[in-house]
């Protein structure tokens, strides 16, 4: 029964001190007003994605619908985003794409931060030894070619669909974690915490994993959440020329190409597709700066 007091007694202080740390981290963020703006703006885009079938007035237009009689209409009441030349609602479509956007995102982190940070800790960790050597000059070679062309590159050679679009960008975008966990780790290396764990045979996997690691994770999330929005970006830009998810699905990049081949006459085509793109990029841009300033004065 003590023993179980005990522990109970831990559990309280944790959850208490964990409590007190949130507080803490919520009050960091929230005193940058343009931060808790981006959050309001990701977790609307989130809630319309997830409730998109109840929340838009015209779910079946998000499929493979045509009423030619209500094609390329302008903004009104009844269509407050206009409709395509198929006569579907943009608005539906628009918050139907969200979904697939932020899909993407997820996606393509949850393949490149793990790539880039396992090989980021070899290299780092092994400064100056043939692996250090392989790794950093292979992603030197990715780091020299733009995102955006490498992208296309490899989606070219593949089957145009949101799942090959999602390849594409993640071939892009893990050198630059290892880049990062690379800087980190070799400064590192040489800790005193480091070297102690080396001293007592502590095995290379505890030593990255359990020791080094830890004291990269504030670097990596800030990244990840500013980086959020230009993988949608370019996730987007491979939809606009054909490489991305493939009609009749909505994708906001496809809304925008079709929709360009109208403008300036049928501008809201085009338009409120893009906005949506500013939207969703501004909303985690300004999320990535209030995050990154949150874990600056924790660190500080």
């Amino acid at each position: 029964m003590a023993d179980l007091s005990i522990d109970t007694a831990v559990t309280r202080n944790r959850l208490k001190s964990l409590k007190e740390r949130a507080g803490r981290s919520w009050y960091k963020f929230s005193r940058h007003s343009i931060s808790v703006v981006g959050l309001g703006i990701v977790l609307l885009v989130i809630i319309l994605a997830v409730f998109a079938p109840i929340l838009t007035p015209y779910p079946e237009h998000a499929g493979a619908y045509v009423d030619l009689t209500y094609g390329s209409r302008a903004p009104s009441v009844e269509h407050l985003f206009g409709t395509d030349t198929y006569g579907r609602d943009i608005l539906t479509r628009v918050v139907f794409a969200f979904k697939p956007a932020l899909f993407t995102g997820v996606v393509v982190l949850a393949i490149v931060v793990p790539i880039g940070m396992v090989l980021g800790l070899f290299a780092g960790y092994y400064v100056g030894r043939p692996a250090d050597t392989i790794i950093m000059r292979i992603t030197d070679i990715f780091l020299g070619l733009p995102p955006l062309i490498l992208a296309l590159a490899v989606s070219a050679v593949l089957k145009p669909s949101l799942f090959n679009s999602m390849m594409a960008v993640s071939v892009a975008f893990w050198p630059w974690y290892s880049r990062l966990v690379y800087g980190m780790v070799s400064s590192l290396r040489n800790e005193f915490y480091v070297r102690s764990a080396e001293f007592v045979g502590e095995s290379t996997l505890h030593i990255l994993f359990r020791e080094i690691l830890p004291n990269c994770i504030s670097p990596i999330f800030t990244k990840m959440t500013l980086d959020f929005g230009w993988v949608i970006i370019l996730s987007a830009s491979l939809s606009f020329v054909g490489l991305g998810e493939q009609p009749p699905a909505p994708s906001l990049g496809t809304m925008v190409a079709e929709g360009s081949r109208y403008l300036p006459n049928q501008w809201w085509e085009a338009v409120f597709p893009a906005m949506a793109i500013v939207i969703i990029v501004l909303g985690f841009n300004l999320l990535g700066d209030g995050v990154r300033d949150m874990l600056a004065s924790e660190e500080t």
